[in-house]
């Protein structure tokens, strides 16, 4: 992956947890969302070459985004308790992660041929070839 891709991917996860924590309804300490949300889109640019093209392996696309959503909400529990949060039982909070991931693994399955209509529909004929 080039440079510049790996860059737009930690630029997106800070941007987007920037705007988590800064959403009204964000109860963590400010700059936590940005933390992780850079760290895993870090993680994703690094083995994005593993996956290859979504559209020509979607399953491994579908486990890859589960994954990462998976990782993800982990990622805060742990931070959380390494800030010294209370974040409630350990067995809830697992139950919640795990059904986070089935449902991620649901959804993403069921939206995937949808996106990949729309990147063909997007494309220029030059990118097609």
């Amino acid at each position: 992956m080039a440079l510049e891709d790996r860059f737009g991917a930690i630029a997106m996860g800070f941007i987007g947890g920037l705007i988590l924590d800064l959403s009204p309804s964000s109860d963590s300490p400010f700059g936590k969302w940005a933390l992780i949300l850079t760290l895993v889109g870090y993680l994703f640019s690094r083995n994005r070459e593993s996956i290859g093209d979504f559209t020509e392996r979607p399953i491994a696309f579908v486990l890859f985004v589960s994954a990462g959503a998976t990782a993800t909400l982990l990622i805060f529990l742990i931070f959380g308790v390494i800030l010294g949060e209370n974040n409630g039982a350990v067995i809830t909070n697992l139950q919640t992660v795990v059904g986070n991931g089935i449902w991620t693994l649901l959804f993403s399955s069921v939206l995937l041929p949808g996106l990949v209509a729309l990147r063909n529909y997007t494309l220029t004929t030059r990118e097609r070839l």
